[in-house]
């Protein structure tokens, strides 16, 4: 059982949080390296850039938005599976900058990580 913490990067880390992973292409606005404790940033699990452009984190684009990510972590089996490695050594916090947690990368990210087979 995989267990996937989901944590905005203007959050305070926790002991709780597991290995801490920054899942955003772009460093968060505003957060020190320090204060963060990212054990890893893994630029190349975040959406294309084109992708985040067009969803402009517009709600309306959600499951579309969902549909193309999956697509774009399907072409992308090495990144999955550095990611899956790490949830198979304990608890992993995805951390992101996102303002909105119901329409996040990281939360389709968890989604297609609790998914795979």
């Amino acid at each position: 059982m995989m267990t996937i913490l989901l944590k905005r990067a203007y959050e305070s880390p926790e002991p709780s949080d597991g290995f801490r992973i920054l899942v955003d292409r772009l460093w968060p606005r505003g957060v020190s390296k320090d204060a963060a404790q990212i054990d890893r940033w893994f630029k190349d699990i975040a959406p294309s850039t084109s992708l985040r452009k067009w969803f402009g984190h517009d709600p309306l684009k959600w499951d579309e938005f969902r549909n193309r990510y999956f697509q774009e972590l399907d072409q992308n089996p090495a990144a999955v599976g550095q990611l899956v490695e790490h949830l198979r050594r304990g608890t992993v916090t995805l951390v992101y900058g996102a303002k909105d947690k119901a329409h996040s990368h990281a939360l389709a990210l968890k989604t297609y990580l609790e998914n795979l087979s």
